[in-house]
């Protein structure tokens, strides 16, 4: 899964660091605002949810598919995602509550619940869950707490919001972003964040400047919109592992090679777990699988909605 924050932070719903930015304003006003590019297509949407608004894609037709990101970043995580899947499927792509263009929270809230009354809200599902890290996670979530809007569950480099790395890499990772949020210092955690898409055994510098640059700018986004001492209000589900035997709907684990032992241990845990699970494994790749090897990623995804 996505880097998590220790000391209590350890699920990735938000940073609490300053960051410049000069959509500051935007986010004091409690409405994020679109993206020129999003706001003249007209493709950026908000839901009215109890604690602010939102932000949501909705694109194509069809039976529904819903794509949630990873930590830190936003729905821009799938834009190579979208296209391919919206020629059959309706995609809806949300921003989770304090990343991106939705409102922080002022209240405690669950992942699940989230998502639950945006589809509710739009009269949409069951529906094919597909998430990446954190997203995998909510999937997880709200397939356990809200089984009739789910139709089928895609994790990818994740399995329920409950597992957290041993591995002693990514305990590295985590010491690190502890050391550089404490000395407010966002380069540093920035360097820490995209040390995670090589993985331990390849180089940053080796990787593609784009797929860097396009986790840097959500990333960043998404810090602009805390502050420091900001409280996490996110409220985590509990005995998950217990009740994944009871998930009655095709479960697919995707995993890049690359990724460390304990997650991918997690996530086969979760397949074989399930009355229905299978999973894949996408070679030479490590955790943002979709932007290293899209169309392989894509491929896959249409071949599992294929079988449903």
């Amino acid at each position: 899964m996505t880097p998590g924050l220790p000391s209590g932070l350890q699920d990735d719903t938000l940073v609490v660091m300053n960051a410049a930015s000069d959509r500051a304003a935007e986010h004091a006003s409690g409405r994020p605002t679109t993206p020129d590019s999003e706001r003249d297509s007209g493709r950026l949407r908000f839901f009215g949810s109890t604690d602010g608004d939102l932000a949501y894609l909705d694109a194509g037709a069809g039976d529904l598919v819903v794509l949630l990101h990873a930590g830190f970043v936003d729905h821009r995580l799938f834009d190579a995602q979208i296209p391919a899947l919206a020629a059959r499927h309706r995609v809806i792509a949300p921003d989770v509550r304090g990343h991106g263009f939705s409102a922080n929270a002022t209240e405690p809230f669950r992942w699940a619940d989230d998502l639950a009354a945006l589809l509710r809200h739009l009269d949409a599902g069951p529906a094919v869950l597909v998430g990446l890290s954190m997203g995998g996670a909510i999937a997880t979530d709200t397939v356990l707490e809200h089984p009739d809007l789910v139709r089928a569950v895609v994790a990818c480099g994740a399995a329920t919001s409950e597992f957290q790395y041993t591995d002693p890499w990514y305990q590295e990772i985590l010491a690190e972003y502890a050391r550089t949020m404490a000395a407010g210092d966002i380069e540093g955690w920035l360097a820490a964040f995209l040390r995670v898409v090589p993985g331990a055994h390849r180089r940053v510098e080796d990787m593609d400047p784009g797929i860097l640059r396009r986790l840097r700018e959500m990333a960043l986004h998404t810090l602009s919109k805390h502050s420091p001492g900001e409280p996490n209000l996110h409220t985590p589900m509990t005995d998950t592992w217990s009740r994944v035997p009871k998930i009655d709907v095709p479960v697919l684990a995707v995993n890049g090679s690359l990724e460390p032992d304990d997650l991918v241990a997690a996530a086969d845990r979760l397949v074989d777990t399930v009355p229905d699970g299978r999973s894949v494994v996408i070679e030479g790749a490590g955790h943002y699988t979709n932007l290293e090897q899209p169309e392989r990623f894509n491929e896959i995804l249409l071949d599992f909605l294929r079988t449903l």
